[in-house]
Parts: C-alpha cells; structure tokens; sequence
C-alpha cells in the first residue's frame, strides 16, 4: 500500500480547492495536476500514481471533491 505523507497530502488538498473554486464542484483532474509540467519530481510523481493507479485503481479523471475527501480521510 503507497503512503503519501502530510505535507504531500495538504498539497492535494490545497490543489483541488484550487480547481474546485476556479471550475466548480464538478471539475475532474488526474494526478498530474499535483505537479508542474516537468519531471522535476519524479519521485513524488511516482508515490501519487501509485497511490491513484495501483492502490485505489482510480480512473485516469476523478472528481477533485472525491480526491480531496480521501486525503482528509486518509486513505
């Protein structure tokens, strides 16, 4: 099971505010939304599509409601 750690967790959640506030409750997003247009994270990026692909198997889209209320429950 991938772990994401507190402060990657608050990332997220401060990201899909973002989006949530700029496009609605609706607005979906992958996980590269969690980071820049460049591979200057490749270790963070591969804990978060671990975490969205093998252990949640999430579809390439998810809400960003959904995500945010999974990293507040922790899961």
């Amino acid at each position: 099971m991938s772990i994401l750690d507190e402060k990657l967790r608050e990332r997220i959640i401060r990201i899909c505010d973002k989006k949530i506030d700029a496009k609605g409750q609706n607005v979906g997003l992958s996980f590269y939304a969690f980071f820049a247009n460049k591979n200057d994270e490749p270790d963070l990026l591969m804990q978060v599509a671990t975490w969205w692909i093998q252990t949640h198997e999430l579809d390439h889209f998810v809400k960003a409601h959904k995500i945010k209320e999974m990293m507040l429950n922790k899961l």
